[in-house]
């Protein structure tokens, strides 16, 4: 199609705005409690009805985008997000927040795999399908940590109505300009049944999974409660499994698991998410409740990563993939998580930005924005047209995981180790302990990335589905 990257341009701005939803609103929660009367536990469900939602719905997301069409759905999502954006902003009640926001993450679910397929489709069989996947990976990452800047500012500034508000005219805009821009993809469900078991199953498992994870901060890891919800969530993945083996038209063929090349790349992407996004959550705690920072100082404190993803996505990332492929790449970015990892054991209660701080920003914002190109080229390959909805699906799973996994493990392990009634010294040895399992989880997904990735990957935008692997003879992505 003409204008590919005009196009991508307007998918690339909404996962921005999808992602940066996930954390804008958590800058605004402490007005927002004052002006509505709302109890610090009604205020987290603010921020965990989106989660819960938004990943527990990706895979059933992703694989109706397959089968009714990516452009309407996309639309819908994005019409849907706008006009319950207008109702949050002119909320009376804690109850209608929570139920805004769980309408959000529904929408969020619907158009992030709808958009990361038409990417997919839009550059098929185009060597620039790299550098746009490269772009992709960067813009989730960076909307995470924007989210909180944005917030804060636009707190500040208007009031906490407008991190809803804001929303209303970008979401009603994109519905408008997706039917001039984007391509009217056929749907690719043709009379084939839809797995009605596969979703409940999946959804049911997924949200109640997050949810798990969440929740075991507060809970504790040993308590009946959180025990007890796991091994329920188990349970229902397990029926999902089961479920896929025996459907006849699967909502995710167990094929995809067994295809080396993607398998690895969500390995990986669960891996790094769950070691990089804790970063911005624990930087959050240290620079206020440590160092003294206002909220929006604190947040502007780990804008350095973000510009840094951005930068090396945009100019190097997809040329580095290109030149030296999926595997070399992800080392090489992987690498660079590790060393910055590390280098937050410096942090201490005399800490700043400039001599603690920026270093290893610097360092992991580029080994993100290297990798995450070459990562998600991985976890999309070899996967056929009609299959494009489910695996975008299926590695924005995998990402909404490792941040909740990464998130509730490494804030449990930060307490832990600062006690109950800690110092600012207590707090940085907690900070210290959690910082180190970040590159311990680093350190794994490199492990994965050395074992898993076969080493001659052509990063291609077409490349062919080897003999031996399922999912041959069908027409890849990647």
């Amino acid at each position: 199609m003409k204008n590919k990257w005009a196009a991508f341009s307007l998918l690339a701005a909404t996962q921005f705005v999808l992602i940066l939803d996930t954390t804008i609103v958590g800058i605004a929660l402490p007005p927002m409690g004052r002006e509505l009367g709302l109890t610090a536990q009604d205020l987290s469900w603010t921020t965990t009805a989106y989660s819960l939602v938004f990943g527990g719905l990706l895979l059933l997301g992703g694989r109706l985008a397959d089968y009714v069409g990516r452009r309407r759905m996309f639309v819908a999502g994005m019409l849907t997000f706008g006009l319950v954006s207008l109702i949050g902003g002119v909320a009376s009640s804690g109850g209608v927040l929570v139920a805004v926001r769980a309408v959000q993450g529904l929408a969020g679910a619907i158009v992030a795999p709808a958009g990361m397929s038409l990417v997919m489709e839009i550059f098929r069989g185009d060597p620039a399908l790299n550098k746009a996947m490269g772009l992709w990976g960067a813009v989730g990452g960076m909307g995470a940590s924007a989210g909180v800047v944005l917030g804060g500012l636009l707190t500040d500034w208007f009031g906490w109505r407008a991190v809803f508000l804001v929303n209303t005219p970008i979401g009603l805009a994109v519905g408008g300009l997706a039917l001039v821009m984007l391509p009217a993809a056929r749907a690719a469900g043709g009379g084939r049944g839809f797995d009605v078991a596969g979703a409940l199953t999946s959804t049911a498992g997924l949200g109640l999974l997050i949810y798990t994870l969440t929740d075991a901060t507060e809970a504790g890891w040993a308590s009946a409660r959180t025990l007890g919800l796991g091994a329920l969530s188990l349970a229902l993945i397990a029926a999902f499994l089961l479920v896929e083996r025996r459907s006849a038209n699967p909502l995710v063929p167990l094929d995809v698991f067994r295809r080396r090349t993607p398998a690895a790349g969500n390995v990986i992407i669960l891996l790094v998410a769950a070691s990089m996004q804790p970063i911005f959550f624990l930087l959050t705690l240290y620079t206020q409740d440590v160092l003294g920072y206002s909220a929006t100082r604190s947040a502007m404190s780990v804008v350095a990563i973000s510009v840094t993803i951005a930068l090396t996505s945009s100019f190097l990332g997809g040329r580095v993939l290109t030149r030296y492929g999926v595997r070399a790449t992800t080392i090489a970015g992987l690498i660079s998580i590790v060393a910055g990892a590390l280098l937050y054991q410096r942090i201490d209660v005399r800490g700043d930005f400039l001599t603690t701080l920026l270093a290893p920003e610097l360092l992991g914002g580029f080994g993100f924005g290297l990798l995450v190109g070459a990562v998600t080229v991985a976890a999309t390959s070899q996967a056929a047209s009609d299959e494009a909805g489910m695996a975008s699906g299926l590695f924005n799973t995998t990402t909404q995981v490792g941040i909740s996994i990464g998130i509730a493990a490494l804030a449990t392990i930060a307490s832990a180790v600062s006690g109950d009634a800690p110092t600012p010294q207590a707090l940085v040895s907690g900070y210290h302990a959690a910082f180190a399992g970040s590159a311990g989880l680093a350190l794994l997904a490199l492990v994965a990335a050395l074992t898993l990735l076969p080493k001659h990957i052509r990063p291609a935008a077409a490349q062919p589905a080897p003999a031996s692997e399922p999912g041959a003879g069908k027409a890849p992505v990647a």
